[in-house]
């Protein structure tokens, strides 16, 4: 069962289609170092390659977030193509383990990453990610930050804590201006601006 971010790597090691780790544990690649207990691993994934995703776990339990956000899951069907809203996948090895990956399908429009929560937030897709000293590839942090934003709880409070210093001001603009766009009164604006 994956439960770090090199089980992850190892599943994915034969994927040609781009991925990152996301989530809290993007952040601790990011860091080089443990902020806090996890409950399970995030993937990203761009949507258009959902086939492939599927196709490499074929063996897998694969379940569907649908409605998003109202913790009902259904299984994704070999050959089903997911659309809008669609974008949460539950996955475990065996229908007997317990959930261990939590892959997330994210839009694209030509070289360019496409917010689901506004599609005016972009970012070229060739700066989505970057890649750990091990080799993993994580999302690019103010890209996790901007999530993380969203309704923001202790442990995504440790994570930002965390990563700020290490954002350059390419980063830490571009989080901004994420950040206005869909919460302008957010906290963390005066505190990116200050670094």
């Amino acid at each position: 069962m994956p439960d770090r971010p090199e089980d992850v790597a190892k599943v994915f090691a034969k994927a040609d289609f781009p991925w990152w780790i996301a989530g809290g544990y993007a952040i601790e690649l990011l860091v080089g170092r443990v902020l806090r207990p996890h409950g399970d691993l995030d993937v990203l994934v761009l949507r258009r390659d959902q086939a492939l995703v599927r196709d490499l776990l074929a063996d897998w339990d694969l379940y569907v977030a649908d409605p998003p956000g109202q913790g009902k899951l259904r299984a994704w069907r070999p050959g089903e193509v997911l659309r809008i809203p669609l974008h949460d996948i539950w996955c475990r090895c065996t229908p007997e383990a317990p959930w261990s990956v939590q892959l997330m399908l994210d839009e694209v429009e030509g070289a360019q990453w496409v917010s689901r929560r506004d599609p005016e937030i972009r970012l070229p897709i060739d700066r989505l990610g970057r890649t750990s000293d091990a080799g993993i590839p994580y999302l690019a942090p103010e890209v996790q930050l901007f999530y993380k934003a969203k309704a923001t709880r202790d442990k995504d409070e440790t994570d930002f804590e965390a990563a700020l210093p290490l954002l350059d001001t390419s980063a830490r603009v571009w989080l901004t201006d994420a950040i206005k766009a869909v919460a302008p009164g957010h906290p963390w604006l005066r505190q990116i601006l200050s670094v």
